[in-house]
C-alpha cells in the first residue's frame, strides 16, 4: 500500500516546527528518521494531514554532558548515540540497549526521539528511560515542559505528549560510577523483543549494592520499573543466592500487571532469568 495524501513541510528551526504542529490542529505528525512512522503511513494506520520533517532542526541534535546530566536531542540518530564517547562515558546503559535496536541500517536512520515517542512496549530506549528516571523535555506554543519518564509512557504507542508538543530531548543522570547491563530475548536476531531488562547498579566500597535501578520491557503496556527487585537488591552482594531472590522479586513485580497476552507467564519467567544474568554481568 501507499500513504494517503498529505502535505509536507520541512522546518529548519524548532520554533517553526512547533508553529507548524500547532497549526495542524491535531492533524499533523512529526517525522525524522521515519523507521516507525513510514510503515504506519504505508499501511494507512496513520493518516496525517501534514507531515512535518524535523530532520534539519539543529536544536534537536544536541548531544552533550551538562554537569551531572547527559542530554540527548530527540533528533540524534540512534547509531550516533550508540557510538558516541560522550554517551558511553556518561551513560553506558544507552549504547548497551541500542545495540538491540533493529539492524544497523535502522539505527543509522532511526532517532532517539522517534523511538521514545513511538512508545512501543517492547522498545529498548523507553525501558532505559524508565529505569534511569529520565526527564523528557517537550516544547509547545505554551513553552517548555519536563515530563518524568514514569509518567510519559501511558500505553502501547501512547504517551503524555499533547498534540501540539514536540519532544526535544532526553535528560539522563550521569552513571560514570555505575555498572550497567541490558539484555533481551527475541524470536530472531534483531527482532522484536519478547522481553528485556535494563539494570544500572552502583556499589559501595565493600562490594554491596548501594542502589539498583531496574526495569523490564515486553511484559505490559509500557516499560515497568522493577521496584520490588530494586529493594531486594539493596545492600546485597549479588551472589547466586542473592540474584535468585532478586529475580523472584522481579517476577512478582510483573505479576502486578494485567497480563501481557497469552504468553504472559512465559514473559515473566524470561524477565526473571534475564535479570539474574544482567546482575551477574554487573557483579563481575
Amino acid at each position: 500500500m501507499k500513504p494517503a495524501t498529505f502535505r509536507y513541510a520541512r522546518p529548519e528551526t524548532l520554533e517553526e516546527a512547533v508553529a507548524l504542529l500547532a497549526a495542524s490542529e491535531g492533524e499533523g505528525r512529526l517525522i525524522a528518521g521515519g523507521q516507525s512512522l513510514l510503515p504506519m503511513l504505508n499501511m494507512r494506520l496513520a493518516r496525517p494531514a501534514v507531515l512535518i520533517d524535523v530532520a534539519l532542526v539543529a536544536e534537536l541534535q544536541v548531544l552533550a554532558r551538562e554537569r551531572d546530566e547527559l542530554v540527548i536531542g530527540a533528533g540524534v540518530r540512534q547509531r550516533t548515540a550508540e557510538t558516541s564517547a560522550v554517551v558511553l562515558e556518561g551513560c553506558p546503559l544507552v549504547p548497551l540497549a541500542l545495540r538491540y535496536v533493529g539492524h544497523l541500517q535502522i539505527r543509522n536512520r532511526g532517532t532517539i526521539g522517534g523511538s521514545l515517542a513511538h512508545a512501543d512496549p517492547t522498545a529498548e530506549l523507553p525501558g532505559v528511560a524508565v529505569a534511569l528516571d529520565a526527564a523528557l523535555v517537550a516544547v509547545s506554543p505554551r513553552g517548555r515542559r519536563i515530563i518524568a519518564a514514569r509518567d510519559f509512557f501511558l500505553g502501547p504507542h501512547t504517551t503524555a505528549l499533547n498534540e501540539d508538543e514536540v519532544l526535544t530531548e532526553m535528560r539522563l543522570p550521569v552513571l560514570s560510577t555505575t555498572r550497567c547491563a541490558f539484555l533481551e530475548v527475541a524470536r530472531r536476531s534483531f527482532g522484536v523483543a519478547i522481553a528485556g531488562v535494563a539494570a544500572a547498579v552502583r556499589f559501595e566500597e565493600d562490594g554491596r549494592v548501594a542502589q539498583a535501578r531496574l526495569a523490564a520491557i515486553g511484559v505490559g503496556a509500557a516499560p515497568l520499573r522493577l521496584s520490588s527487585a530494586e529493594e531486594a537488591a539493596r545492600d546485597g552482594d549479588l551472589g547466586p543466592a542473592e540474584r535468585a531472590r532478586i529475580a523472584a522479586a522481579a517476577v512478582e513485580d510483573t505479576e502486578r500487571l494485567n497480563g501481557a497476552g497469552r504468553d504472559a507467564a512465559y514473559r515473566r519467567r524470561v524477565v526473571g532469568a534475564l535479570l539474574s544474568r544482567a546482575l551477574a554481568e554487573v557483579a563481575t
